[in-house]
């Protein structure tokens, strides 16, 4: 599919704040990778975020951009409730996927594209950039070494400040709430320092309305018998607390602002304490690397569909133990 050199092409769904970030800007660096198109809901936004950005061409509908043939692969930055659509249409047009985190609505849609994923021969990449980053790599090698010794307690905090309730993240029929969005991280993360995908023991919700939820405080039990805390808020009296910290039988490892270019993480152990630094370079270009070699060179990702079933089952199980319907998609 691609010559020698040639870059991936890739379609941007939307024109969220996200998308210089995740994309564009990661993508001016890369050789691997080119920005082609973008399409939004109103053609005006995609033509004046094309004309800031330096996007070759502007669709005037998503599905025309999923169409297009000169693309290879689509990155969606769409609302939460739209992302398994627009997943779906644009496997079934043959493209790569790099979809913006969280992967689907619920459990159930993300086990209908994880399938539809597992058939095709093309990338799905679900977009936890953190997971990709050398800190988060360095810390699971640090647990996985056994320096902790044996596991007891995850506690992940993401807890900001969003007083704007018009936002579409406080919007329930766009699949919103704050455990979708910053919670998901949040489970992820535990998950990935838990090594294993928890079960939900009690979930407890502070509510923006009747379904949608502000801030949650879920707690959870591994397999291997350690817990975890995970604790999310837009609209709190915890207006900022980032971190997650890993505590086992013989040490402790911190991260403070484990989502945000803060670059150190701290462990405090038998062997000793200390503080290990990482590079400077934008996070969301490790997950473009990623992305890169796998449409590439068929190298694995992290952020499977199978793993987003695994997210979006935890998610689930904490809305239910809050008493909350689940997200349904748009």
């Amino acid at each position: 599919m691609f010559g020698r050199g040639a870059p991936i092409r890739i379609g941007i769904l939307g024109t969220a704040r996200v998308a210089p970030a995740a994309l564009v800007n990661p993508a001016k660096d890369s050789s691997e990778v080119e920005v082609a198109a973008v399409a939004a809901r109103d053609v005006a936004r995609a033509q004046a975020f094309a004309a800031k950005h330096g996007v070759a061409r502007v669709h005037d509908s998503y599905e025309a951009l999923i169409a297009d043939p000169e693309l290879d692969a689509v990155y969606i930055a769409l609302p939460n409730g739209l992302h398994g659509r627009w997943t779906r249409a644009a496997l079934t047009a043959g493209k790569h996927v790099l979809c913006e985190k969280p992967f689907t609505a619920n459990a159930a849609e993300a086990r209908e594209i994880a399938e539809l994923a597992a058939k095709s021969d093309r990338v799905v990449m679900e977009g936890f950039y953190y997971r990709y980053l050398p800190l988060t790599l360095r810390a699971e090698q640090i647990i996985a070494s056994g320096e902790l010794g044996k596991l007891e307690r995850v506690e992940v905090a993401l807890c900001t400040l969003l007083p704007k309730f018009s936002d579409i993240r406080y919007d329930y029929s766009l699949a919103g709430g704050v455990t979708m969005d910053l919670g998901c991280y949040a489970v992820n993360m535990a998950r990935t320092f838990g090594g294993s995908t928890p079960e939900v023991v009690s979930a407890q919700a502070k509510l923006r309305d009747a379904q949608v939820d502000r801030a949650m405080t879920a707690q959870l039990r591994f397999a291997g018998g350690h817990t975890a805390l995970v604790r999310c808020s837009m609209w709190s009296s915890n207006l900022l607390q980032l971190s997650a910290k890993v505590i086992g039988d013989r040490g402790q490892l911190r991260v403070l602002s484990p989502v945000a270019p803060f670059r150190r993480l701290s462990v405090r152990s038998a062997d000793g304490n200390r503080v290990e630094h990482f590079p400077r370079r934008a996070p969301f270009a490790y997950q473009l690397d990623a992305f890169a070699a796998a449409v590439l060179h068929g190298e694995p990702v992290k952020t499977t569909p199978q793993d987003a079933v695994e997210n979006m089952t935890v998610i689930d199980a904490i809305y239910r133990a809050a008493g909350l319907p689940l997200r349904e998609p748009t």
